[in-house]
């Protein structure tokens, strides 16, 4: 592991591999040490956030170094999600067919049938960097020019990874297609995908995904 104070606020730790990231991360909250803000794992680094008025970056690397790596933190089982996804809804399948050398329902089915792992949530609150892609479709650059817009539940991949924007942004992965669940709700605190998680996607056709959207606005709606 190497250490490196990360503003006055942090320290950013490297690890091995992403799962020795997930179990130091572990480690370091259930310790539960006073000065502690936050943790934050990231691929393979862990980001750790403290109140710098109680304690010295030098002092937490020194904790870290000897505290942290000595205790062994509970097994966590891996939380199982499977979202669906809307293929139809795709506005990249033919350039990222072209990439690989697939048949676009190549794509699709390569796409659907690997699991995931979460490795890092950011870009925008809630955003899931999956990972890693089936050898087969790794290796698809960005778009040349960002969108503008991309619509909330679209999926993407570009290099080895796969993710969802939750939130309408700019965006220049290759989209595949789109759930109509809500990943984020920022007002309620709602972020049901956290680093460790895995995830699946499950193939609807368009009437599923417009049921399952209609169910959503009724309920966020609420009763007539």
């Amino acid at each position: 592991m190497t250490f490196h104070p990360l503003g006055e606020e942090a320290v950013l730790v490297y690890l091995p591999d992403e799962a020795a990231a997930v179990r130091f991360a572990d480690a370091v909250r259930a310790a539960k040490p006073a000065w502690l803000h936050d943790v934050v794992p990231a691929y393979a680094s862990v980001g750790v956030f403290f109140n710098a008025s109680a304690i010295r970056s030098a002092e937490v690397i020194a904790w870290l170094r000897t505290s942290a790596t000595r205790r062994k933190s509970a097994a966590v089982a891996p939380r199982q999600h499977t979202i669906p996804v809307c293929y139809e809804f795709q506005q990249d399948l033919a350039r990222v067919a072209e990439h690989t050398g697939l048949t676009p329902e190549q794509v699709i089915d390569k796409h659907a049938a690997a699991e995931y792992t979460v490795y890092a949530i950011g870009f925008v609150p809630g955003f899931p960097y999956l990972g890693y892609l089936p050898d087969e479709l790794s290796g698809v650059p960005r778009l040349p020019s960002p969108r503008v817009r991309v619509e909330p539940g679209s999926v993407g991949l570009t290099a080895k990874q796969t993710g969802v924007y939750p939130l309408a942004r700019p965006g220049g992965w290759n989209l595949l297609g789109r759930t109509p669940l809500v990943l984020v709700d920022v007002a309620d605190g709602y972020f049901p995908l956290r680093v460790g998680d895995r995830v699946q996607f499950r193939r609807i056709g368009e009437t599923e995904y417009r049921e399952l959207e209609g169910e959503r606005l009724t309920s966020a709606s609420g009763p007539a």
